[in-house]
């Protein structure tokens, strides 16, 4: 049997490399396919899995993107300087 972690490990590092467009256009193409009523059961629940990892996914990209904007206008000086930044989230 396969280790199952390791499975879903790898899953989760391809879609932390999404960037946020490409994840937010595979998000709503399954809100597109769950409200058609057309997926059966099992299917759905997939579907729904993966867009709530799809979520997170979005949620971190914003998150980055509102902390990059703070540092930028944080700046004492008044000039526009970028620094690179480790991000902590508790996953």
């Amino acid at each position: 049997m396969p280790d199952l972690r390791r499975i879903f490990h790898r899953v989760e590092a391809k879609e932390t490399k999404l960037s946020f467009e490409h994840a937010l256009g595979k998000l709503e193409s399954i809100v597109e396919s769950m409200e058609s009523g057309d997926v059966p059961l099992a299917e759905l629940l997939a579907r729904f899995e993966e867009g709530n990892k799809l979520l997170t996914v979005c949620e971190a990209r914003l998150k980055d993107a509102e902390l990059k904007i703070e540092q930028l206008k944080k700046q004492k000086d008044g000039k526009i300087a970028f620094e690179k930044f480790e991000t902590t989230r508790e996953d």
